[in-house]
């Protein structure tokens, strides 16, 4: 129930996060209060997330999950350049939280 719980947090992560761009600065008020729930929603169920898992681990799979999340948000929605060097780069940090996972 943790991960499905740490799966969430990541997807509300990613929610926030696009969120942002959205709301111009926070001038629109119900999507600037759609983004600060999906913030603490986010945070809320990382924390949750926690009681179970270790530390380390919990955090790293959540960031990924955002990081995964806003850049191919960014580029589908938003028309950000996804190059060579940034999919490596994505790769690399996904590598690292697997291998934090193949050590816990």
């Amino acid at each position: 129930m943790a991960w499905f719980i740490l799966f969430l947090a990541g997807l509300s992560e990613i929610a926030w996060a696009v969120g942002l761009k959205y709301t111009q600065g926070f001038t629109k008020p119900f999507l600037s209060f759609l983004t600060v729930f999906f913030l603490f929603l986010s945070i809320g169920l990382l924390g949750l997330s926690m009681k179970s898992l270790p530390m380390s681990l919990a955090y790293s799979v959540w960031v990924v999950i955002g990081m995964l999340g806003t850049v191919f948000s960014g580029v589908l929605l938003f028309g950000d350049a996804l190059s060579v060097t940034k999919l490596v780069s994505i790769l690399l940090i996904v590598c690292g939280v697997i291998g934090l996972k193949i050590s816990s």
